[in-house]
């Protein structure tokens, strides 16, 4: 179910930064990685701190994949949540329906259908020659011979790729911080405040049969995460590395490369995404973070919260808006 559903997952991945893609190198020329992965313990970033009248927002930067091999010493993040009255969850979206599990689960028949191109054409039917070349290169370091992904749409193919390289990069995309911070919080009587926009559902086997039977163009979504993957690896080996070891002047330097923007603007475009009103989504995840930022710092003398750091560095993002609205921000 959850690949079968991984376009509409993508609705929870909102990274800040907008993409960035390099020039690709030639079809075939993939780059082997030289940066190594630190292992072992790490004390991870400090804390953004956001302050007025003195009550404080402390905020931890999280990053996307980190090293597999790292254990990430939480003390300082732990002490901060045991000392505050509320945990803000990172934004999220959750699509709502009035099914019970089983007829929930009557629906993985239609979702697997839909993660396939319509009327069985395959990725080389439905992709310019040049890009297929480069995804058959690609596909055959990073997964191999299975055929069955061949038959998947563009953005669902890109993005089993992706993980997939991920996961041979030394890299996870496991989450690290937010199973601490939740068993913190448990542990510590901190009640967790949701920051999360839900979408209604009325018909989900309906919609998914819809989808199933659209035409969606993916193709920039499909061509970006081929170049993240060609060029962006080494990258985020070094971003993954710059927050183990608490480096944020580091992260600062390193471009914040992003597909996910791309292809959330493909699944926006499809009729059913439309009816869903998800054209302002980001926007609207934003202003509920800070809605509840906002009522945190008003009621508590201490708040913890945790964002994507792309997100924080930002020019324009949740940092430089809580500024503008008279915050006080001290960087780590």
């Amino acid at each position: 179910m959850r690949r079968a559903l991984t376009a509409l997952a993508l609705l929870a991945l909102l990274p800040a930064a907008a993409a960035q893609t390099p020039t690709p190198p030639p079809a075939g020329d993939i780059r082997d990685l030289d940066t190594l992965v630190v292992t072992g313990e790490q004390p991870g970033p400090g804390l953004w701190k956001v302050t007025r009248g003195g009550h404080v927002l402390w905020i931890l930067g999280t990053v996307s994949p980190l090293p597999k091999d790292m254990t990430w010493l939480s003390r300082q993040v732990e002490a901060t949540i045991a000392d505050s009255q509320e945990v803000i969850a990172p934004p999220s979206v959750s699509l709502g329906t009035e099914l019970g599990v089983f007829r929930t689960m009557m629906l993985i028949p239609t979702a697997l259908k839909a993660r396939k191109n319509p009327d069985g054409k395959t990725l080389q039917d439905v992709v310019p020659a040049d890009l297929y070349a480069r995804w058959s290169a690609l596909k055959a370091r990073y997964i191999g011979r299975d055929g069955g992904v061949e038959k998947w749409r563009p953005i669902f193919a890109a993005q089993e790729l992706y993980e997939a390289a991920i996961k041979q990069s030394g890299l996870s995309l496991k989450g690290v911080v937010q199973p601490v911070v939740e068993k913190a919080a448990k542990q510590h009587g901190v009640p967790v405040v949701e920051a999360r926009v839900t979408l209604k559902i009325d018909d989900p086997k309906a919609m998914l049969k819809e989808f199933a039977d659209s035409a969606m163009d993916d193709r920039e979504c499909f061509a970006k995460t081929l170049s993240r993957i060609e060029t962006d690896l080494e990258a985020m080996r070094a971003r993954g590395n710059a927050w183990a070891v608490g480096d944020i002047a580091t992260l600062r330097t390193l471009p914040q490369g992003d597909q996910y923007r791309t292809c959330l603007e493909a699944l926006a475009a499809t009729g059913v995404a439309r009816r869903l009103n998800l054209g302002d989504l980001r926007q609207r995840v934003s202003a509920n973070w800070l809605e509840r930022a906002q009522e945190a710092i008003a009621k508590n003398n201490s708040t913890f919260a945790s964002l994507p750091v792309a997100d924080l560095l930002e020019s324009g993002g949740l940092l430089d808006k809580l500024r503008d609205a008279g915050y006080t921000v001290e960087d780590p």
